[in-house]
Formats: C-alpha cells, structure tokens, sequence
C-alpha cells in the first residue's frame, strides 16, 4: 500500500519545484515592491497607459476597471474588461505601467485570436477540474483498481497543458506590452527597469509549469509502484 501522499516521490520531484516555485513568488513580490516606488517619468497612470495602448489598437470598448487586492491584476476574457489592483490603476511607477501594458497585451491577443490563448481558456475548465478531484482517484486507485489511477492521471495530464500554454500566452503578452511602453509610453530610461518587472512576473509562471511536471512525474511514480 501507498503509505501517504508525502514519500520518496515527493521528496524527489515536487519538494525541489515547491522550493523553485517559492524563490519565484518572492522574486516577483521584491521586483514588484521595488519598481513600484520608481516613477516613470511619463506622468500617466497604470490605468491612463492601459487606456491608451487599448485605444491605439482599436479596443476602446474594453473598459477598465480597478479592484482589490495586491498582484491581482487580470484580464477576463469572459466579460472583455481589464481589471488593475489599486497601485497598478492609480499608480504611475514603472511596476504599475509594466504590468497595466501586460494585461493589455491579453485584451489585443484575444481580439486577434491568438491560438495559445483560445487553447488555455478551453483547456481552464477541465484542468481545474482535473485539479480537484486528482487525489479522490488515487486514493480510489489503491482501495479498488489501478484504473482509477490511469482515470486521476489523465485529469491531471489537462493541468499540466494549460500551464505549458500558459508560458506563450504570457511571454508573449508581455512581449507586446514592451512593444507598446517603447512606442512613446515610457522614456528610454525606464525601458530597462520595465523588462525586470514582466521577466520577474514570467518566472512564476515557469515555476507553476515545473511544479505541475513535478506532480505529474509523481503520480506516474506512484502509478508504477500500485503495479
């Protein structure tokens, strides 16, 4: 019997990426805290740079909208509006514009159609699903048939893809967001400095991908030894 959900496989494959995974958050929130006390230097605001980019490439019926909370910046393809956390929207740093213009980036790649987008928001619903019940059928795996096993496998092969598309779809929003902070949003000087916030904002979304690796290499581990 599978003696508990925290053995060998564990130790080997997710402690590391949980420890990755842990180094890249904490990265993100210090190049965030500290870019976001940076002016720069173009006066507008996070939400006023959105606007902007949003209207120079025809979307100006995509509001904008400010909620709460820290880091809880998103665009909602649902619902086609472009939600910034209090210091994104009102603030005018470099931390603020870097990831208003990002977020922009997902609005311009939804209304062009961009492939890996489409892909991860089908993907979303079954991978939250496969997310959640995972575990119910590994623990059924062991009491009643290995079946279940390959059944709580397949469900997480589902996570694992939309993490893997999720690394295009958010490099490339950020790659159109520095195109448009070059085209005049943002002074020269502020280029460099706007890069560190969206490639600190990437490397979580890299540490998501090898922690669902990581999981996946683990219920196959544990699938082998219920053979």
């Amino acid at each position: 019997m599978y003696t508990g959900f925290y053995g060998s496989s564990w130790m080997i494959f997710v402690l590391p990426a949980i420890i990755f995974a842990g180094y890249a958050q904490m990265k993100v929130k210090n190049t965030f805290s500290q870019y976001l006390k940076v002016p720069s230097e173009s006066g507008m605001t996070g939400a006023q740079v959105a606007r902007h980019i949003l209207d120079r490439n025809g979307l100006g019926d995509i509001p904008i909208e400010a909620v709460r909370g820290n880091l809880t910046d998103h665009y909602d393809p649902g619902k086609r509006v472009i939600r910034l956390s209090q210091n994104v929207y009102t603030g005018s740093s470099i931390a603020s514009v870097s990831v208003a213009a990002h977020e922009v980036g997902h609005a311009i790649q939804h209304a062009e159609g961009y492939f890996p987008l489409i892909l991860r928001n089908n993907i979303a619903p079954i991978a939250s699903f496969g997310s959640r019940l995972v575990w119910i059928f590994i623990i059924l795996g062991f009491i009643i048939s290995p079946f279940f096993i390959d059944v709580g496998i397949a469900l997480f092969l589902a996570a694992v893809l939309f993490q893997i598309v999720t690394l295009p779809v958010e490099f490339n929003a950020s790659k159109r967001a520095m195109i448009n902070l070059e085209n005049g949003m943002i002074p020269a000087q502020s280029i460099k400095p706007a890069k560190k916030v969206l490639n600190a904002a990437a490397l979580t979304y890299v540490a998501a991908t090898i922690v669902a690796l990581a999981e996946l290499l683990r219920l196959l581990a544990i699938s082998g030894r219920r053979r």
